[in-house]
């Protein structure tokens, strides 16, 4: 039997792999807890990968399109970890800004995490080509086929929770 990835939907257990992930677990629930105890209406949006102008290329956790196009323009390979058919979603800054003025425009007195995501996901592999030709750069990914600590095989949203609560759906 062949497996299918599913979207991770907002009750999926947080389990973090790495210490960054362990800092935005904690401080999510830190202020839900705050909010609750105190009465300030509180959201918690979980973005996945984020893309679009102007992302720091000098931040470690920087998205791997930023880093790709950076590669790509200094006549580099991207470099992919695993086989480079890991999944994942990736939502342009222009959705997520959208999500953070949905929620924050809301009336409703909401005190709960949600995924800011496409539900589509996209290759890594995929990704890396596409920006390749769209940089009309003849560069071929360079695969590493190992893998790196912390990583995930599949991630991408189950973006149900924010249609539903909000009515909110992404557009590009």
């Amino acid at each position: 039997i062949e497996l299918e990835p599913i979207g991770t939907p907002e009750s999926k257990p947080l389990q973090p792999a790495s210490i960054y992930a362990v800092n935005k677990r904690d401080h999510e629930e830190m202020f839900l807890a705050v909010g609750r105890a105190i009465g300030i209406p509180t959201v918690a949006l979980r973005l996945f990968n984020t893309y679009g102008a102007r992302q720091a290329l000098s931040n470690p956790y920087t998205g791997v399109a930023a880093i790709f196009i950076s590669r790509l323009l200094n006549d580099q390979p991207p470099m992919i970890f695993e086989d480079g058919l890991q999944r994942r979603d990736f939502v342009h800054v222009s959705d997520v800004a959208r999500a953070f003025s949905t929620v924050l425009e809301s009336s409703d007195q909401v005190w709960d995490h949600f995924n800011v995501g496409t539900g589509r996901p996209l290759t890594v592999s995929d990704v890396a080509f596409t920006l390749a030709r769209l940089l009309r750069k003849n560069i071929a990914p360079d695969i590493l086929a190992r893998y790196r600590v912390g990583d995930i095989r599949h991630c991408y949203a189950d973006p149900g929770k924010l249609a539903q609560a909000f009515d909110f759906r992404t557009e590009i």
